[in-house]
């Protein structure tokens, strides 16, 4: 399949939107709807910022997907792939192609960044910045590739959690709060949690391929304990938050009604295809939760 995408084959407009992953975008909106809230409840809420950060962050994933697509097909890990179409992989489009998208998107990403960094004038963001596009590639690519050892699910809490919100925050108020820095928490967790259940699922086709991810070294068992203490942070950071405000004793009981669906194919024990519905409901659920959150935090 590989020559085939070598040999020019061209994709179309509908395999070009599934190879960018629509339903991984929640990981760049949930950070930035809830940065955006933290700012709010600062008083210091800038719309245009805000989505300047919004455009950042889908720069980003959509650039990272492009190439984790373009490193792992050359590699050849993804040609017996279980879950949603690899345009390399498949053989559907030539790899320069999709590295082209890759570089096109991230390159984006870093200009529209640099403008956000120009407008806050905070420099030193830049290196948070350029340190944000390098994981994007080197999660697998370059020679040795950090999602290939495991690290995979560090890099998404720190870049689509921590960065992503308290970034979003400072830009817009100078400074962080608490409150944002534990809606970071709960949003990296949440997006640690839907890497978790996309490796869970790609567990035994990972290890065929030599991918060693944190899911194929702690096993099924293991990496379904980590999706449920993954899931039930953002539970405990809705009651913490309910301290300041009880409206926000709503948030826990929200968020654990939709990620039933999702906790019960995961600790039921659903392999392979039978996992991606769970991607997709712990992806609404954070996005759910980020939007209730920068509303109940401001009402």
């Amino acid at each position: 399949m590989i020559d085939m995408a070598l040999n020019g084959a061209m994709a179309s407009l509908s395999e070009w939107i599934e190879g960018a992953r629509p339903r991984t975008l929640p990981n760049a909106v949930a950070p930035v709807v809830a940065g955006a809230g933290a700012a709010i409840a600062l008083d210091a809420f800038s719309w245009w910022r805000s989505v300047l950060a919004l455009l950042v962050s889908l720069s980003l994933i959509v650039g990272v997907n492009y190439a984790n697509d373009y490193s792992d097909g050359i590699r050849g890990t993804d040609e017996n792939r279980v879950g949603p179409l690899r345009l390399v992989g498949s053989g559907v489009a030539a790899p320069k192609a999709v590295l082209a998208a890759a570089l096109v998107s991230l390159g984006l990403a870093g200009v529209l960044g640099l403008v956000l960094v120009a407008v806050s004038g905070h420099w030193w963001l830049l290196a948070m910045g350029a340190l944000c596009i390098l994981g994007a590639w080197f999660y697998t690519g370059g020679k040795k590739p950090y999602g290939y050892y495991g690290f995979g699910e560090i890099a998404v809490f720190v870049f689509f959690g921590l960065a992503g919100v308290l970034g979003t925050v400072y830009v817009q108020a100078d400074r962080v709060s608490w409150p944002a820095l534990a809606c970071a928490i709960a949003v990296g967790c949440f997006s640690t949690a839907v890497l978790t259940a996309n490796n869970l699922r790609d567990i035994p086709t990972d290890i065929e391929a030599g991918k060693r991810t944190l899911a194929t070294r702690l096993g099924d068992k293991g990496t379904r304990r980590l999706y449920l203490v993954l899931v039930t942070v953002p539970v405990l950071v809705s009651l913490a938050l309910a301290a300041t405000d009880y409206r926000l004793t709503l948030l826990a009981g929200l968020t654990v009604g939709l990620l039933l669906p999702a906790i019960g194919a995961v600790h039921g024990g659903k392999t392979g295809r039978e996992l991606i519905p769970a991607l997709r409901d712990t992806g609404f659920a954070m996005l759910a939760w980020a939007v209730s959150t920068a509303v109940l935090m401001n009402l």
